[in-house]
């Protein structure tokens, strides 16, 4: 993410991962409340609300709801398994991202890589983590939706929910949604090289390098590229949801990717490609904000406390 090109030394690799690790776990405390209506949108569609008849309406009604029902446990469900996943997923995503763009530069250590570069590089870190932790993903759409589903024994954590899952439904079970959530690898492929070209613009406007821009650019690159990215794949997300929460309980609504894609289209049309799209967008543009800058600068920090070790010469 940095400019700066460190190479894969082992101090390196731990502040990526560090760095990552915090960022991420940051970011999803701050916004899981929104994240939790999110997924309900997704799974459920709109909630009938009194007097909810604009987009901020429905999201405060859909708070209060959930708080009035479930406390602020409720508005916290999944919080567990998504900082469990995010610990791993941001960590290993920036390293693997870091490490990839090193390989792909060339020798003499310009780091200005194409476009094409920059999204190999993302959807390769995209592939490994989605892979790692997608049961951990699973289990977050399920507790965030089982306050909504009557009839079902509530799981009473994520390690429960992991055994059960496990149990009841085996690896097909912890591997629900997977197909669309790599299909949401076009997203990272979209959003990080739309993000370095922002940066890369912003610095040569500022007369600076990427790794010395402050954090009112990293702020303004990472928001406007995740909109950007968000917008055009969001469908993927819906789709993985929707799979994710039906379980061995459950009414099988959908038979696969295919069969879920044909009934949301021939039962919703376009809109239900997008339900929740615009909680999506208050929930996700300032978790990118704070992911992305809290990223760099604690980047920053860890580097310049813990220096890489020096690269050998040449003799």
């Amino acid at each position: 993410m940095t400019g700066e090109n460190h190479g894969p030394s082992p101090r390196g690799l731990l502040c990526n991962a560090g760095a990552g690790a915090a960022a991420g776990v940051i970011a999803a405390t701050f916004v899981c409340p929104l994240d939790v209506i999110k997924t309900r949108f997704q799974v459920h569609g709109l909630p009938q609300l009194a007097g909810a008849n604009v987009k901020g309406s429905v999201i405060v009604g859909s708070l209060e709801q959930i708080f009035q029902k479930e406390g602020l446990r409720g508005m916290y469900r999944g919080l567990s398994p998504t900082v469990l996943a995010l610990l791993p997923n941001w960590a290993v995503y920036f390293t693997i991202y870091d490490q990839l763009k090193n390989f792909l530069s060339s020798d003499d250590g310009n780091r200005q890589l194409s476009v094409g570069a920059h999204m190999i590089a993302a959807s390769g870190a995209g592939a490994a983590t989605t892979i790692a932790t997608n049961p951990l993903w699973v289990v977050k759409t399920r507790l965030q939706t089982q306050g909504m589903r009557k009839g079902v024994v509530p799981y009473r954590s994520t390690l429960s929910a992991l055994r059960r899952i496990a149990h009841e439904e085996g690896i097909r079970g912890l591997y629900s949604g997977l197909v669309p959530a790599l299909a949401g690898i076009s997203h990272v492929a979209i959003q990080f090289p739309t993000y370095e070209k922002i940066k890369m613009y912003l610095a040569d406007q500022g007369n600076t390098t990427m790794d010395k821009l402050g954090a009112r650019d990293v702020a303004v690159a990472s928001s406007v590229s995740k909109i950007f990215a968000s917008t055009l794949t969001y469908p993927h997300e819906v789709v993985r949801s929707r799979l994710q929460e039906q379980g061995h309980h459950s009414e099988k609504r959908y038979s696969g990717v295919t069969d879920c894609v044909k009934k949301v289209f021939q039962q919703e049309g376009i809109p239900g490609f997008y339900r929740g799209c615009a909680t999506n967008l208050l929930r996700t543009t300032p978790a990118a904000v704070i992911t992305f800058t809290s990223f760099e600068m604690i980047h920053r920090f860890l580097i310049n406390l813990f220096p890489p070790d020096p690269q050998p010469h040449p003799l």
